[in-house]
């Protein structure tokens, strides 16, 4: 056997033990996993600002603290989530004969699973699944992406000190590890990254009809209509598309804004990323993960008219917030997700119209909708299908774990976050349970 293949194996051999299943056993790995992130905070922070420049404070509100918050809300819900649950049992089931008939759901885990994570967030999006994946019963082979090279190496070493490679390991390794990681038969499937990729993660996974969970992602629109608070809007599309340097599946894709308070709307951008970043942004902002993605979204740049932003380091691969008008949808910054900073703008006329623009497109990840107006608050919500988003924000409902996180169509299918996290990992067994006196 190959190493990947033994190591499976041996996953398989422990999961078959039992031990897994154990509510004590799943809530002491949980707890040893916040004792990971919180031992090793300094360290994460180290290798994020290696990988991608990203800032402390960044790595604090989006790869440490919800991760921490996450697997306190499992701890003190795993009881109630793991519970089998009693249902109702018709009276239609006396048709099969005398008796009492009890009915219950019963949340099992499906045994190896594989998580294959990207270079954005190399932390939170690794850990947040597998919280799920170990309150749920699993064991975890974590695939972390091989462009964060710092990051990838610390999960590996951290988890190694932490776990039992039985129980949860790194594989660490390029396109040809995922490709042998793919070739084998796992339980469960959870994929974070881009939709072309994602189609061959589903590919692969139907040769061993393995479910899957795909996060990807897809060009989230961020509306603006003439009834907006146009400071707050700016405000949150400057923060959506510059945390991160724009590296977010969820970051605003293009602004779609009514041509009455377009120059309005840019004068106000122009005027706060000049208050924000100056001539120098460069010390406290993310830098894109690697000169082949920089030159790519460099690029971009020659699609339109540059209106606010427009400041780029080609030494660091850096690149603010930019806006670009003269955009049309055959442009090729409106083909694909963009993920980075750049920002095309298109308007519409009328409400109807900018939706109609959006639901000609495939569904998106995510959909920002600032608007004091109820009707079109109500059209939005009921005429666009998108995976989240927010009405006047924008990012909040990812950080909700009361909400399920997911895509739809093109963006993915399955959802995770809190509750969902443990369903989306568990496989729920109907039971009828006969007594006959």
């Amino acid at each position: 056997m190959t190493p990947i293949q033994t190591l499976i194996q041996k996953q398989r051999d422990f999961f078959a033990t039992g031990a897994t299943k154990q509510l004590a056993f799943r809530k002491a790995q949980l707890a040893r996993l916040k004792t990971l992130l919180e031992d090793n905070t300094q360290a994460i922070c180290d290798v994020l600002k290696a990988d991608l420049n990203k800032p402390a404070d960044q790595v604090m509100l989006a790869e440490i603290t919800p991760l921490v918050h996450e697997i306190d809300y499992m701890l003190e819900n795993l009881e109630r989530l793991a519970a089998p649950k009693n249902v109702e049992s018709p009276e239609t089931l006396k048709l099969f004969g005398a008796g009492e008939y009890h009915s219950q759901i019963i949340a099992e885990p499906y045994g190896v699973t594989l998580n294959i994570s990207p270079w954005n967030y190399p932390f939170q999006l690794s850990i947040s699944p597998i919280i799920g994946a170990i309150a749920a019963g699993n064991t975890v082979v974590l695939k972390p992406s091989e462009f964060t090279v710092h990051s990838s190496a610390l999960l590996n070493r951290l988890v190694a000190q932490y776990f039992a490679p039985e129980f949860f390991t790194v594989v660490e390794g390029d396109v040809a590890v995922n490709q042998a990681l793919l070739a084998e038969k796992f339980d469960y499937i959870f994929f974070t990254g881009s939709v072309p990729v994602g189609r061959i993660v589903m590919a692969a996974a139907s040769k061993h009809l393995t479910p899957v969970t795909l996060e990807l992602g897809g060009k989230s629109p961020f509306i603006v209509d003439t009834s907006a608070n146009l400071e707050q809007a700016a405000d949150s599309l400057i923060f959506g598309k510059t945390f991160n340097s724009g590296q977010t599946c969820i970051a605003p894709d293009y602004l779609l804004i009514h041509e009455a308070v377009k120059a309005e709307f840019v004068a106000i951008l122009n005027q706060k990323l000049t208050a924000l970043f100056g001539d120098n942004p460069w010390q406290n902002y993310a830098k894109v993960v690697s000169e082949r993605h920089y030159l790519r979204i460099k690029n971009f740049l020659k699609d339109g008219n540059i209106v606010a932003g427009g400041l780029f380091n080609d030494e660091t691969h850096q690149m603010i917030m930019t806006v670009l008008d003269g955009v049309t949808w055959d442009s090729p910054v409106m083909q694909d997700e963009i993920f980075g900073s750049v920002l095309p703008m298109l308007t519409f006329s009328r409400f109807d119209d900018a939706l109609a623009q959006i639901t000609a497109q495939a569904k998106p990840l995510a959909l920002y909708c600032f608007t004091e107006d109820k009707t079109n608050q109500e059209k939005v919500l009921a005429q666009v299908s998108f995976g989240g988003g927010a009405i006047n924000s924008c990012f909040l409902h990812f950080f909700n774990h009361n909400l399920p996180f997911g895509g739809v169509g093109d963006s993915g299918m399955g959802s995770y976050h809190g509750d969902r996290s443990f369903y989306e990992l568990s496989h729920e067994k109907a039971v009828v349970v006969r007594k006959i006196a």
